[in-house]
């Protein structure tokens, strides 16, 4: 397995060299920046893509997708030449990275990647502590338990549990959410003064599904209100019929880098949610690796 991978990125790294060098190759002729409109023309500031930098847009891009893709429409996904798409694609088949789908020319991650994230999971003794703790509430609660954290300026589950009651709320992994429809946004961004949060959340992400609007003073508030008392509980935004609260996993240097949470139905009794805070707390502050 480990062959055809080094494979892919010996020929990236290669090409891109020798373009360094003021040949023109497949990797770097006719590319632009991610989202321009005019392909074909240099990227801003005359920089071009690498190699390397197309097969980080092509895994991105599929990774949002969230499903199989032909290689015409990854190109487009990427504004890149069909020509370059095609090679990088029969490059990460090759390495087991992307596998076929069905018979219609259809793409998505292969094996290899598998194998990429089952290494993560068991190499990081944390990660494994933060999953067992998941899987344990998930059992002891009945709710719905997540693992949330940023990804740029977004706001992403990256691991759940989901309840298995008769009113079943599930989550979906890697799905990219606007920061201020979530109450773990409130904690993972308590480092931040009012003005950097101004500058990172984008205008629209205030905007809820239903047209309702958050105001920017009333998040900056929530975001204080969270950093004081160590959680944050939202209740009917991105969803009307769901309560979300989180709790704070530090690292070692003290900053929020994850966070716990509990997805539960809106009209859960306060006394009810009142126990499952203090656990969610206890639980979140043990998987913490300040002072540990």
């Amino acid at each position: 397995m480990l062959d055809p991978v080094l494979t892919v990125f010996k020929r990236l790294e290669t090409r891109s060299r020798k373009n360094e060098c003021g040949e023109q190759d497949f990797m770097t002729k006719d590319t632009i920046a991610l989202g321009e409109p005019d392909a074909g023309r240099e990227a801003r500031g005359g920089e071009r893509k690498r190699g390397i930098d197309r097969v980080i847009m092509l895994l991105e891009a599929l990774l949002k997708h969230r499903s199989p893709a032909r290689v015409g429409d990854i190109a487009k996904m990427i504004n890149a030449p069909r020509s370059t798409t095609y090679e990088i694609v029969n490059s990460l088949l090759d390495a087991e990275m992307l596998e076929t789908v069905g018979s219609d020319g259809h793409v998505y991650f292969g094996r290899a990647m598998h194998l990429f994230g089952w290494a993560y999971s068991h190499h990081n003794a944390h990660y494994r502590r933060i999953i067992e703790t998941m899987d344990a509430m998930a059992s002891e609660t009945g709710e719905t338990v997540q693992l949330c954290g940023l990804r740029g300026n977004k706001y992403v589950v990256l691991d759940c549990r989901d309840s298995p009651g008769p009113f079943r709320i599930s989550s979906d992994v890697g799905v990219e959410v606007p920061i201020p429809w979530t109450a773990s946004g409130r904690l993972l961004l308590g480092h931040m003064s009012d003005e950097e949060v101004r500058a990172f959340v984008p205008k629209q992400d205030y905007r809820l599904p239903d047209g309702r609007v958050i105001s920017e003073a009333g998040f900056l508030a929530d975001i204080a209100t969270s950093r004081a008392q160590g959680f944050s509980e939202t209740s009917a935004l991105a969803d009307r019929f769901t309560w979300c609260m989180a709790a704070p996993i530090r690292d070692r240097s003290g900053a929020i880098t994850r966070t716990l949470c509990l997805v539960l139905p809106v009209d859960t009794p306060e006394a009810r949610r009142g126990e499952l805070l203090s656990q969610l707390r206890d639980r979140a502050r043990g998987l913490s690796l300040e002072g540990n």
